[in-house]
C-alpha cells in the first residue's frame, strides 16, 4: 500500500523505536521502521519525506557499532537523529562522539539557548523545559554545518541544528511520555520541516485498503483465520467489505477461549455480518498436542502450526482458495525479528507472523500489517464493528495456554475461565474496564497452604493482571484499590473449586512483558 506522505524510522535496537512512530502517526503522518541494515531498500521503497534515527543500546564509540547508510544524508531530506541516532549522524557527518564523560540517566532540564525550526511555536530562546535523557556516550564536537540550540548540565550538545541541510539532532528522548513536549516537537519535525500536511486518517486508511485487497485479490477466494480478538475480526470485515462473499472466515475453538467467547464470535459473524462462517471444534486435538509441553516458545510453535493444518485442511474442503488472511499486527512485526533481520533482539514468537508452509500454495493478506493495536480499533469504528467488540480488551492468539505456565490440561482450562470471567466481571461493574488496556487472570503452578472452614486446602494460585497502555509496546500497571482487589479474591476463592490464593501483578513493560508467557 502507497501513502503520498511517509516518514522512515531507521531503528538502531532500541527497545522505544515504535514509540517515535506512534508520535510520527498521532501527527497524522505515516511511517514505517526499517532496521538500519535495510534502510536503504526501504528509503527507496517509501521515497519517504523525512528519516527519524533511532536510539539504540549500542555505542557509537564501539567498533562494528551500526551506522545509517550514507546514501540518506545525499537524498536531501530532512533528518532527525535521536540520542544514539545523534551521535552517529554527528560522527558520520565528521564530528566527535566520546565515552567516559558521564551519562544522564532520568529527567533532565533543558535550556534552550537559541531558535531553530524545530522548535517552531513550541520553545522559545532562553526557556527551560524538562526532558528524559538515556544516555552513557555524548558529542564532543558537532560535524560542520551544525550548531548547538540547546544544552543541559550533562550534554551540552543536547539539541544540535543544521538549518541548511535540514539535520536535527536531540541526545534526549522525544518520544517518551516523560518529555512532556516531545510529541509536539516530532510534529513539528514531520509538519514543520518535512512539509506533511497530516492528513493520515482511517476513513482514508479503510477506502484505501480495500481498494488494494480487491486489487490484491481479484477474483480469488480468501480464508480468514478468526481467533475471537479484535485483530482478526476487524481483517475479517474489512476484507469482506472489499470483496464480498469470496470471503470464507474460518473460527477454530481450540478450547483456550475466554469463558463465552467462542458463542459471542458465531453469533457475530453470522447472524450479524452474514459472512460465511466454519466453526472447526478442535480443542480436543489443540489439548492433547499441548500435552506435557510447559515451555512458553514450543506452546506457541505448536498452536501456530496446529492452525495452519487446520487451515490447510479447511482449504481443501472449500476448494479454490488462493488466500489465507491473518489479523497481524505491526507491533507483531516488530516483536518477531530477530537479530538477523533487525537490531531488536526477539522478545517472543508470534503464531501469525512469519509466512505460510510452502506445501499451502496460498499467498498471504494481511490488511492490518501497518497498524498498531489502537489504530485498528479505530479502523474498526470505521468499519461499523459494534462498539462492545471494538472496546474488547486484546486477547493473544494462544489463548490461555500462555496464561497457564507449566502443562496445559481441560482441567486448568476450565479453572482459569471461571477465574477470569469473575475478575473482568467484577472490573465491568466498578466501571473500570475502559480505562484498562488489558486485564486477565493466569492460573500459577503453584500450590500453597490454605484454610477453607476448618479445613486445610492444598490448591492453585491465580494471578491477576491489569495494564494501561496505548499500543502494547510499553505499559503501566493499573492502580487498583485494595478493597477492588480484595472483593476479586474473595468472589474467586470462595466460587472457583482448585484455587485458594490470589496475587496481583505489579510488574510494568518494560522489565516484564504484558503476557506471563
Amino acid at each position: 500500500m502507497s501513502h503520498p506522505e511517509t516518514i522512515l524510522i531507521v531503528d538502531f535496537g532500541s527497545q522505544v523505536t515504535q514509540l517515535i512512530a506512534r508520535r510520527v502517526r498521532e501527527a497524522g503522518v505515516y511511517c514505517e521502521i526499517a532496521p538500519f541494515n535495510l534502510a536503504e531498500a526501504a528509503f527507496a521503497r517509501l521515497a519517504p519525506r523525512g528519516v527519524i534515527l533511532s536510539g539504540s543500546p549500542a555505542s557509537v564509540t564501539a567498533a562494528g557499532s551500526p551506522r545509517a547508510p550514507m546514501s540518506l544524508f545525499a537524498a536531501g531530506v530532512p533528518i532527525l537523529g535521536i540520542c544514539y541516532g545523534q551521535q552517529t549522524m554527528t560522527a558520520q557527518l565528521g564530528g566527535q562522539v566520546e565515552a567516559g564523560h558521564g551519562g544522564e540517566f532520568g529527567r533532565a532540564e533543558i535550556e534552550v539557548s537559541e531558535d531553530c525550526r524545530l522548535f517552531e511555536g513550541l520553545w522559545d530562546k532562553g526557556s527551560r523545559h524538562q526532558v528524559w535523557m538515556s544516555h552513557g556516550d555524548r558529542v564532543t564536537a558537532f560535524a560542520p554545518g551544525f550548531r548547538v540550540v540547546a544544552t543541559t548540565a550533562g550534554a551540552p550538545f543536547a539539541v544540535i541544528a543544521d538549518e541548511a541541510r535540514r539535520y536535527y539532532g536531540t541526545q534526549f528522548h522525544p518520544e517518551v511520555v516523560h518529555t512532556p513536549d516531545g510529541a509536539r516537537l516530532i510534529a513539528n519535525f514531520v509538519r514543520t520541516v518535512c512539509g506533511c500536511t497530516g492528513q493520515w486518517n482511517m476513513a482514508g486508511y479503510r477506502d484505501a485498503k480495500i481498494a488494494d485487497i480487491r486489487a490484491e485479490v481479484g477474483d480469488g477466494k480468501v480464508i480468514c483465520g478468526l481467533s475471537g480478538g479484535v485483530d482478526s475480526a476487524v481483517a475479517a470485515v474489512l476484507i469482506h467489505a472489499a470483496i464480498g462473499d469470496q470471503l470464507t472466515c474460518v473460527f477454530v475453538d481450540h478450547g483456550l477461549m475466554r469463558q463465552g467467547e467462542a458463542e459471542q464470535v458465531v453469533s457475530l459473524f453470522r447472524e450479524h455480518y452474514h459472512i460465511p462462517l466454519v466453526h472447526v471444534d478442535a480443542a480436543d486435538m489443540f489439548l492433547a498436542g499441548l500435552a506435557g509441553v510447559s515451555d512458553p516458545e514450543q506452546k506457541r510453535k505448536f498452536i501456530g502450526g496446529a492452525f495452519i493444518d487446520v487451515f490447510e485442511a479447511e482449504a481443501r474442503k472449500i476448494g479454490g482458495a488462493k488466500f489465507l488472511a491473518q489479523g497481524t499486527l505491526y507491533p507483531d512485526v516488530i516483536e518477531s525479528v530477530s537479530f538477523t533481520g533487525g537490531p531488536s533482539v526477539t522478545i517472543k514468537s508470534h503464531h501469525n507472523v512469519g509466512g505460510l508452509p510452502a506445501r499451502m500454495n496460498m499467498a498471504l493478506v494481511e490488511p492490518l500489517r501497518e497498524l498498531f493495536k489502537d489504530e485498528v480499533r479505530r479502523l474498526g469504528v470505521e468499519l461499523g464493528l459494534p462498539p462492545a467488540f471494538v472496546g474488547r480488551h486484546p486477547f493473544p492468539g494462544p489463548g490461555l495456554a500462555i496464561r497457564i505456565p507449566g502443562e496445559v490440561t481441560r482441567e486448568a482450562c476450565d479453572t482459569l475461565r471461571k477465574a477470569d470471567a469473575i475478575y473482568l466481571d467484577e472490573i465491568r461493574k466498578a466501571g473500570l474496564y475502559d480505562e484498562i488496556w488489558q486485564a486477565f487472570a493466569v492460573l500459577l503452578p503453584v500450590r500453597t497452604v490454605g484454610v477453607m472452614g476448618d479445613g486445610r486446602t492444598y490448591d492453585k494460585v491465580c494471578g491477576l493482571r491489569a495494564v494501561t497502555s496505548v499500543d502494547g509496546m510499553t505499559a503501566d500497571v493499573y492502580p487498583f484499590e485494595s478493597a477492588f482487589l480484595s472483593r476479586c479474591a474473595t468472589r474467586i476463592v470462595n466460587e472457583v473449586p482448585g484455587i485458594n490464593r490470589v496475587v496481583y501483578d505489579y510488574t510494568s513493560k518494560p522489565p516484564g512483558t504484558i503476557e506471563w508467557e
